[in-house]
């Protein structure tokens, strides 16, 4: 009889215990709930360390919110807490409905009594409604948006006989906000930093605001976490009926939150029996500090922990997901700190990475991680993928802005040729007003686009009113135009006054411009007002004139400054401000391209004529603080030199640290990308309206060479190939370039033997006038000297004509079988009106006017 050998004697450990990492444990740890399938070793360990405080630092594209959703229907399928007792934090309402979907999904029923998932704001209004007396408001509160605390700001200006012109009530609303982001209430403010508005009234303006705040029962944004601040401090009982409530407490984007949010949540995230004083640490030295120039980011730093009553400070379950090599959100006063020092707010804190990406190929993860490790501010981790390395990063480097808009249109033409989809292609700017030649290349191409994160170059409400100018000196007929800047900048000509001149001008049946000359003639105005007009009908009366004799960009020019349109601007505070200003030059600079100031505003109405519909298939074009989050097959990055990018102005401001966050800008930008990642550089740039060499980026140095690949513009060179750029295709232009045989290339080439005039030809397309424009140019390289003779002339563009419609009935029908002389053959796809869709053989889907196709 063979004897059996007890388990305690093999394993060496009791026979109730398996061995540790047999298959019976192996097995066993595999087994679990099935939203824990599929996570990596380091997503499953930030789900399921559910005890003391845990840092997850979730690289891009790394399942960050699948690990924060995960996360939560593992407390609640283990027990741990009910719904209510959960507060999870995100910066979006997006992200919250995003997150009690795939809870829905997870849990297999959809999540009810979650009352405390949702954004900082909208928690803490909640919080501020349930004790909005001890806030000296009522329960019903209104929340103030950006205009009406304008508004309210002006008015108290106004009492204070305070000139608005001088000291802007958007600036004080900037200031006050800032203030509020930073946890500051008005005793808190440094006397210094109130100095700085009005002569030192600041602080005493942001007292009297607060006030009138509490006699209009309402509160602006900034309250809702401040005012919980105050109560929380003042009323320890309160604190700890929020401290006793919250058994885990979850956060998104730990690395955008600013001061304010994070005292707010270190209050909450305390254990309940540690807190025995309303202060708690990083609350007080920020105006002790701050007064000493300081910045309150450094005097949190220099906060050293508060342990409460002599004891090691407690802290409840948090955990707080973010990336650190993703704050790029500084300028709106978000602090990286905090996310730095986590380990140091809470002692004893796990720190989990997720390093593995599931978005990008191997050398882009390579040289984002190459580029963000120049950082010194950061907690380090480097992204891996198990994937293919795929292509290489591209560095693109052309002569101008012009040409590098060009190349990156025929790179998008030649991915879209290889039936990929325009919506996996973004392009990432710096600027907004680097959009403006993007979006005039895609018009003229024919290629769909979309704005994300705002409107359209030439929707933006200050390029709508400088057009506004031009159109009423173009047309004085132009009602529209003229009603929208009659009071622009605000000029005393209000509702009442545009009314008048509305009745005038249907009972005699004339212009709003016509009306305007005859009622300054008559006593029906106020003298005030009636001065206000007439100084208007003269100005156009100067410029309408001076168009005659002044070239239409020095005219646009003049507008602007004559009009006090600049100026309103220049003494705007607001952040956007100078982006708009940025704006109105490019625009000035955009009408280089047109012969005159007709010729320019015909190409605009063709832009704005273009139709986009939300599900068309289409380029997104948006900058890289709006691409945060957002993920694309293809992404293309213009504008890699210095003073664009890294940006000179926050350089100038911020010093390292925002050359730092400038970096994981670029960091955010690189990781948009799944398979392609391409940069591009100008060698000449116009900047504030002067062309200027500028040299490439610092950040391409610090890409890894064996991820990179040095390429070739694809928009040609109009300086025979020089600039260390390599021959351009354009180079011999003697032969024309055999590559091209198509009819309309062939007749460029006729048009050039015999001799043609460069702006000659209407019929010619935009890529036979950039032929010509290069046969032109001597190949012996550039001369700077003659850099203005050698300018493009105005564009005759083929392309502009595709998206205006005449409202006429098309003699096409679908299905058709026609001819372009540009894009070749295909068939209709759609007709409206007298515009086609057509599916091209080798150009893809395009839209035309139907006169400049023909059945095949």
């Amino acid at each position: 009889m063979i004897r059996m050998t007890e388990p305690s004697k093999i394993t060496g450990v009791p026979d109730h215990q398996p061995a540790a990492g047999g298959i019976a444990a192996r097995a066993r740890a595999s087994v679990g709930p099935k939203y824990l399938t599929g996570l990596n070793p380091e997503q499953r360990d930030a789900v399921e360390t559910l005890d003391g405080p845990v840092l997850v630092l979730a690289g891009a594209g790394t399942g960050k919110t699948r690990v924060l959703t995960t996360r939560i229907a593992h407390i609640l399928s283990q027990g741990r807490a009910r719904p209510s007792e959960i507060l999870s934090v995100t910066f979006t309402n997006k992200a919250a409905r995003e997150m009690k979907h795939r809870l829905g999904q997870m849990l297999g029923q959809a999540v009810e009594g979650m009352p405390w998932l949702g954004t900082f704001h909208s928690i803490g209004g909640r919080i501020l409604r349930t004790h909005a007396e001890l806030a000296q408001l009522k329960s019903n509160f209104t929340v103030l948006d950006t205009d009406d605390q304008v508004r309210l700001l002006k008015q108290l200006l106004q009492a204070d006989n305070i000139d608005d012109k001088r000291w802007p009530a958007r600036m004080l609303a900037g200031l006050i906000d800032g203030w509020k982001n930073r946890g500051l209430t008005p005793s808190q403010v440094p006397s210094g930093e109130a100095a700085v508005f009005a002569n030192g009234k600041g602080g005493k303006l942001y007292a009297s605001y607060q006030e009138r705040l509490k006699i209009l029962n309402a509160a602006d944004f900034g309250d809702l976490l401040l005012e919980d601040i105050r109560i929380f401090r003042e009323h320890p009982d309160i604190l700890r009926q929020y401290q006793q409530r919250f058994k885990y407490i979850l956060v998104d984007e730990y690395q955008d939150t600013n001061v304010a949010q994070y005292l707010w949540l270190r209050l909450l995230s305390q254990a309940p029996s540690s807190f025995t004083s309303p202060r708690v640490r990083g609350e007080v030295d920020l105006r002790s500090k701050s007064g000493e120039g300081d910045s309150p980011s450094t005097a949190l730093a220099e906060t050293p922990p508060l342990p409460a009553s002599g004891e090691r400070e407690k802290t409840k379950n948090i955990c707080c997901v973010g990336d650190d090599d993703q704050s790029i959100y500084g300028w709106r006063g978000a602090e990286v700190d905090n996310i730095l020092r986590f380990d140091h707010d809470f002692p004893g804190a796990k720190v989990i990475r997720l390093e593995r990406n599931y978005r990008s190929t191997g050398h882009i993860l390579a040289a984002a991680s190459h580029l963000i490790a120049h950082n010194e501010g950061r907690l380090g981790k480097t992204l891996r993928t198990e994937d293919q390395d795929g292509e290489k990063v591209t560095v693109t480097g052309s002569w101008d802005s012009e040409e590098e808009a060009r190349g990156i249109g025929e790179e998008i033409e030649q991915i879209q040729r290889q039936g990929e989809k325009l919506n996996e292609i973004a392009i990432l700017v710096r600027a907004s007003y680097q959009m403006r030649e993007f979006e005039d290349r895609f018009v003229t191409l024919g290629l769909p686009y979309r704005v994300i994160g705002g409107p359209r170059f030439y929707e933006r409400a200050e390029i709508r009113d400088a057009l506004a100018y031009l159109r009423v000196i173009n047309s004085p007929a132009d009602d529209l135009a003229f009603e929208r800047i009659v009071n622009v900048p605000k000029r005393g000509l209000g509702d009442a006054t545009v009314q008048m001149l509305h009745d005038h001008a249907r009972k005699r049946r004339i212009p709003l411009f016509e009306a305007a000359r005859a009622v300054v003639e008559t006593d029906e105005l106020k003298p005030k007002a009636r001065g206000s007009l007439r100084d208007v009908v003269a100005q156009f009366d100067r410029w309408r004139a001076q168009r005659e004799v002044t070239a239409h960009t020095d005219l646009a020019q003049i507008v602007l400054d004559e009009s006090g349109y600049t100026e309103m601007w220049q003494k705007d505070r607001s952040a956007d401000a100078a982006g708009r200003l940025e704006n109105l030059k490019e625009l000035v600079r955009s009408m280089e391209e047109f012969e005159n100031l007709q010729g320019f505003l015909e190409h605009i109405s063709l832009v704005m004529d273009r139709d986009s519909g939300a599900d068309e298939d289409a380029v997104s074009l948006m900058t890289l603080h709006s691409a945060k989050g957002l993920e694309f097959d293809n992404v293309f990055l213009p504008g890699w030199e210095e003073g664009l990018f890294p940006s000179q102005r926050t350089l100038d401001e911020q010093g390292r640290a925002g050359l730092e966050e400038e970096r994981r800008l670029g960091h955010v930008g690189l990781t948009r990308a799944r398979r392609r990642a391409k940069i591009y550089f100008a060698t000449n740039r116009r900047i504030h309206g002067t062309w200027s060499t500028t040299i490439p980026s610092r950040f391409l140095d610090e890409l890894p060479a064996a991820n990179v690949e040095i390429t070739e513009s694809k928009g040609g060179s109009a300086w025979g190939g020089t600039g260390g750029y390599g021959a351009s295709r354009f180079d011999d232009m003697e032969a024309f370039g055999s590559t091209y045989s198509t009819p309309g290339w062939q007749r460029a080439q006729a048009n050039r033997n015999k001799g043609g005039s460069r702006n000659g030809g209407g019929g010619r397309g935009g890529f036979e006038e950039e032929a010509s424009n290069f046969s032109s140019s001597s190949s012996s390289g550039p001369d700077f000297g003659s850099f203005s003779s050698r300018r493009r002339g105005p564009l005759t563009i083929e392309g502009e004509l595709v998206a205006k419609s005449t409202g006429t009935t098309s003699e096409f029908s679908l299905s058709d079988r026609v001819f372009h002389q540009k894009f070749g053959y295909g068939r209709v796809t759609r007709i409206d009106g007298n515009k086609l869709t057509i599916a091209f053989d080798k150009a893809g889907e395009k839209k035309v006017v139907d006169s400049f196709v023909q059945r095949a």
